[in-house]
């Protein structure tokens, strides 16, 4: 009997632990199965990367930036940016965080500002003339509209226009500094701050070639902004017609394709200082260059960069 039980326990053994096995084996490639599934429903609902946000951003190869494409030797700026407008990228820079007087580039956030609270057909009354610096030649109490007041601050870098437009806001010339520094921060242009719409006060006047940058590109998504600066030369006169300048932009670099501003500055402690925008294959290209001994050279070989060495290249990332 003893023997009996001893063959029949081998037998149910041998038998049930590959049966046992089997049952565990199709147990486990359910599961597999049903995980399958889980994670192949998980894929088909999230959305793919392709199908997530896109932006194109610009990359810049590194062969350009040998001795016979970028003369590092001749470039005098202390701080440059070239950036993208769109994306807000850096393709270059140097320096780009260094706080630097801006001169006369004041004027792009003075015509942000006024722009913000005046019409074009607005008129405006001239309070001072003969102001320190480069005047376009308005008179006391003379009456401009708004509109020519801005392209006489921002061709020929007219201070009694600026002054015209800062002096004529609701709350005075103090106020509407104030408002340009309000402009800054909603920017987040931590490292810029205006102390009056010319830029002749060096010691309050600071920004750096980056927040510079980031300033132009917001300002040319103003389409009145943008014109303006893109403009080589027109005629204004005065309410009354009798008082008519002819203005001529003083950004050498509107005569090259592409080129569609920006804006020029200069003083003794800012030195040169040149922003410029280029349409670059349906790009806006942004250019800044501070404390620079030639502008237009320095700008000019920036240029060069720009148009050797980009290439554009979609980023995706997933919607939040």
């Amino acid at each position: 009997m003893k023997d009996f039980l001893s063959k029949l326990y081998f037998k149910l053994r041998v038998f049930a632990v590959p049966i046992i096995l089997m049952a565990i084996f199709v147990q486990l490639l359910t599961i597999n199965n049903n995980l399958s599934k889980q994670v192949a429903n998980m894929f088909i609902k999230a959305p793919p990367y392709f199908l997530a946000n896109k932006l194109i951003v610009p990359i810049l190869k590194k062969t350009v930036l040998g001795e016979s494409s970028f003369k590092k030797n001749l470039f005098s700026a202390e701080a440059a940016v070239v950036m993208d407008g769109d994306s807000k990228v850096l393709i270059f820079s140097k320096n780009e965080n260094l706080r630097f007087s801006m001169a006369s580039t004041t004027k792009i956030m003075t015509a942000l500002v006024g722009l913000k609270y005046f019409k074009l057909n607005d008129i405006l009354t001239v309070y001072e003339q003969d102001i320190e610096g480069v005047n376009v030649g308005f008179k006391k109490e003379q009456k401009y509209r708004f509109r020519d007041v801005l392209y006489a601050m921002l061709l020929p870098s007219g201070n009694d226009a600026a002054l015209t437009i800062a002096q004529n806001y609701l709350d005075g010339e103090e106020a509407f500094v104030t408002k340009m520094n309000e402009a800054a921060q909603s920017f987040y242009l931590r490292n810029t701050h205006f102390s009056d719409p010319i830029g002749l006060t060096d010691e309050g006047d600071y920004t750096t070639a980056y927040d510079l940058a980031r300033l132009t590109s917001i300002a040319l998504k103003n389409p009145t902004f943008a014109q303006v600066v893109s403009t080589k030369h027109t005629i204004i006169s005065d309410t009354l017609g009798l008082e008519i300048f002819s203005l001529f932009n003083l950004n050498k670099l509107l005569d090259q394709p592409g080129i569609t501003g920006v804006k020029t500055g200069f003083t003794e402690e800012a030195k040169g200082v040149l922003v410029t925008s280029k349409n670059e294959s349906g790009h806006t290209i942004i250019i800044v260059v501070m404390r620079s001994k030639d502008r237009f050279a320095d700008t000019n070989y920036l240029l060069q960069l720009v148009s050797e060495g980009i290439v554009y290249k979609p980023i995706y990332y997933p919607s939040k």
